[in-house]
Parts: structure tokens; sequence; C-alpha cells
């Protein structure tokens, strides 16, 4: 019923739990689950975990963060993660952070487009990151973004205008658990307004959890919240929230 479209479940915060969390989610009607990379260890063991759990599927790619000491050799591995494994169903999650500043900037941004680049090669949709970096995220994206390449704004905080945007360049926009933190206008205004078939859900596991669990672990069972609280916004049914949204990312990451 529930596709959460980004979960790190293969965060070091699920170690001492994993298993039990993964049978969880199974009695908790989560269908489906994308769970991105942010490095190359983390890429390799989400493609490790999809392998093994059939809901699960992974997206392989290097977080800003952590751009500082990315090669091609690192490009020509994910390459490689992708041509060689039917469960690898995106690039991600990739961007520019401007927030933490962990790794130089104009390394974020070339690391960025050459990881659009791949995608574009390689015919696979792009999860992004974006921090406190809408203008120059923009303006990547919609110079190098090949117009049949899709992708996806995830944890989107960005204003409405700017999602519109987005969404006229073939790009979808996911609504994390803070659309239902306390005075958080911009998240519910861009659930209530953007048309349904270009949003997703997500949880950002074990990150971003949502009223009423704030400063617990995330895990995604929980984005039932994020489905209720955007029916809620929207006057629409819970069961058309969870419908629509599942049935845009299973689009989006081609998944039958």
């Amino acid at each position: 019923m529930l596709f959460d479209s980004h979960a790190h479940i293969n965060d070091e915060k699920f170690d001492e739990d994993r298993e039990e969390v993964i049978q969880h989610l199974r009695d908790s009607k989560i269908d489906l689950m994308v769970n991105p990379g942010a490095d190359m260890p983390s890429s390799r063991s989400a493609v490790e975990l999809a392998n093994k759990v059939d809901f699960i599927y992974a997206a392989v790619g290097v977080h800003p963060h952590d751009v500082e000491n990315m090669t091609e050799a690192d490009i020509e591995e994910l390459r490689e993660m992708v041509k060689n494994n039917d469960k690898v169903v995106a690039i991600g999650e990739i961007g520019l952070d401007y927030y933490y500043d962990l790794s130089p900037r104009e390394l974020q941004k070339k690391w960025f487009i050459r990881q659009i680049e791949l995608a574009n090669e390689l015919g696979v949709p792009f999860i992004v990151h974006d921090r406190d970096a809408h203008g120059d995220t923009f303006e990547i994206i919609k110079k190098y973004k090949d117009p049949k390449t899709e992708c996806v704004l995830h944890c989107y905080s960005g204003a409405l205008d700017l999602a519109k945007e987005y969404i006229k360049m073939g790009c979808y926009i996911s609504i994390p658990g803070t659309v239902t933190f306390k005075n958080n206008r911009k998240t519910v205004e861009v659930a209530e307004n953007i048309p349904l078939e270009w949003m997703f859900i997500e949880t950002d596991s074990p990150y971003l959890t949502p009223v009423p669990f704030r400063g617990k672990r995330n895990d995604p069972s929980k984005v039932k919240y994020v489905a209720e609280k955007i029916a809620e916004i929207r006057g629409i049914s819970y069961e058309e929230v969870c419908k629509a949204t599942k049935e845009n990312a299973k689009k989006f990451f081609k998944i039958k």
C-alpha cells in the first residue's frame, strides 16, 4: 500500500535490529522501498541489502558530503553496479549541500554534474539532495539533465514556485516527515498545491522523524504519517495519497 521512496535502512543506526525492522515493515503495509547510497561503501551495502530483501531496491551514488575524494574509478564502479543488477534503480543520492559545506563547493558541483551525466548515459533516474543550494542545484539540473532522464528532489525544502519549475523540467517532488512539523508552512504549501501525479513520499530514515515521534529514530513504517498529513492538507483520502505516490514512484523507478 505504501512506497517509501527514500530510506537509509543500511545506516549504522539500524545495525542492532535491522532484521526486526524489516520484518515490521512487512507487517506495516510497506510494499516497496528505495535505499539510496551516500558514499561508495553505503552504495555497496545498499545493493547487498536489496539483493536479500524482495521489496527493497537500491540507488547508488555519492552524497555531496563525501565527494572530496571521489574519482573516475568510483564512477566506473557505480556504472557497473547499475548495469549488472536489476535491483539498482537510480543514481543517488547526489547533489549540493551548502549548509554543512563538508566538501568544497566546486567539487560538489563537479561530481554532481558527473553523476547526472552517468544517469543520462545509463538511462536511469537520479535522486537529488539540495540543502541551502537551491539556485545552483536548479541551474545544474536545468543545464545537464537530459530531457529523457527523470529526477526527484528528495526531502524537498524549497518554495512552491521553484517546485513548479522543477515539475516543468520533468522532476518529481518528494515530501518527507517535515511536512508534519509545526510552523513548516513552506512544505505544507508545496504538499497542498503541486499536482499529486508529481509527488513522492519518504521518511529519509533514520532522520526527519515525523510528528508524533520526533526525537526518536525514524524508520520506513512511519511514512504513513507523511501520507496522512498530505491527505489532511489536500482534503483527500489517505488511500488516494498512498495509491498515487506509490504508482508515481513505481513508474519513476521502473518497478513492475
